[in-house]
């Protein structure tokens, strides 16, 4: 993307992003809970219909059952760009969104307030850029001149970016296309677009007449990790930290299932999916997930006094994406270590 689109593109967010403060952010699956905010028993979380624990942490009811005095709001979004919308208007406390929308929601024009509290997955062959066939498209260099489609704004924009980058294509060359992941299916079955970059399980829709040219886990190896983290706002944080705590116990659990009983957790994540537990078995197999106790690891979170490489895996991402001009600069170190909530990780993990 040219720097004038995208300095366009960024006026025309700040100015979606004031109306919507006013009418109420919306995911997929409806309107944010605005009018619960403040009643401090409802907990609003966004989550996103993608293979990970946060799904099994849903489907089983796990923090409900650890805050039965609280009502806990699950709402569906598409992608991380709506859900930082989302909290731009107040309308959700926590979340599971990607590395890229939350080092762009991070940096200026959005500023939002909000700090990691989990590392949910590194993506690996769970999110990948694939051509379709009979397009005539066979490695990334083929992608100039030819429409792609990703969510922008999410990771997956971002891997695209870094793989046209790695590959030495103007990215201003290629048309991009700004889709969510139904939409992008339907313009795939059409035959409008040559190529998308996106995350399971529309990857494996479009896998079964694609051919995946280069995958997250692969960009990660050349030094362009994303990941799909938990974050929570600011205030509430501050107001509920207790809050906190059992959301990351639950999350521990869902990770724990993961590791030690796969056939339940793709049970689970495949009641949540609509698609077969063999199915979201072999999807899970496609992320990587770490055992709660890596979460406090100085690679991942940190501990107090002591934030953890994942401030600087935002830094490297908030970095690439002023490079490309999807925001204006890149925040500096400190601040992004500021934005990584390490108060009481380790009890959460390990006990």
């Amino acid at each position: 993307m040219s720097g004038t689109r995208g300095l366009r593109r960024t006026s025309l967010l700040v100015a979606a992003l004031g109306a919507l403060v006013v009418v109420t952010a919306c995911g997929s699956g409806g309107g944010g809970g605005g009018d619960d905010e403040g009643d401090g028993r409802t907990i609003r979380i966004a989550y996103q219909a993608f293979p990970s624990g946060d799904l099994i942490v849903k489907e089983k009811g796990l923090l409900e059952k650890a805050l039965p005095d609280h009502t806990i709001k699950w709402i569906k979004f598409d992608s991380g760009a709506t859900i930082n919308t989302a909290f731009v208007a107040g309308s959700v406390d926590l979340a599971a969104i990607g590395s890229s929308p939350v080092a762009r929601g991070l940096s200026e024009p959005l500023n939002i307030p909000y700090k990691v509290t989990w590392v949910l997955d590194v993506a690996g062959d769970n999110e990948a850029l694939v051509a379709r066939d009979g397009s005539g498209v066979e490695d990334v260099e083929d992608l100039a001149g030819r429409k792609v489609a990703t969510p922008f704004s999410s990771t997956s924009h971002y891997s695209l970016l870094a793989a046209l980058d790695r590959s030495g294509v103007d990215a201003s060359k290629v048309q991009l296309l700004d889709l969510e992941p139904q939409d992008i299916v339907a313009a795939w079955s059409r035959g409008d677009i040559d190529a998308a970059y996106v995350w399971l399980p529309t990857l494996d829709e479009l896998g079964k007449t694609g051919k995946t040219l280069v995958s997250s886990r692969e960009l990660a190896a050349a030094g362009k990790p994303t990941l799909d983290l938990g974050v929570a706002s600011t205030a509430f944080i501050e107001k509920q930290p207790e809050v906190i705590t059992a959301w990351r116990k639950a999350q521990a659990q869902a990770l724990d299932l993961i590791h030690d009983d796969p056939s339940a957790a793709a049970e689970a994540v495949g009641r949540q999916l609509g698609i077969s537990p063999q199915d979201a078995a072999a999807q899970l197999k496609q992320g990587i997930f770490l055992k709660p106790a890596d979460q406090s690891d100085a690679k991942w979170l940190g501990r107090p006094g002591r934030v953890g490489g994942l401030a600087e895996n935002l830094r490297s991402a908030a970095e690439f994406l002023a490079g490309q001009k999807q925001i204006p600069a890149a925040p500096e170190l400190t601040e992004l270590e500021k934005a990584v909530y390490v108060e009481g990780l380790s009890d959460a993990v390990t006990g």
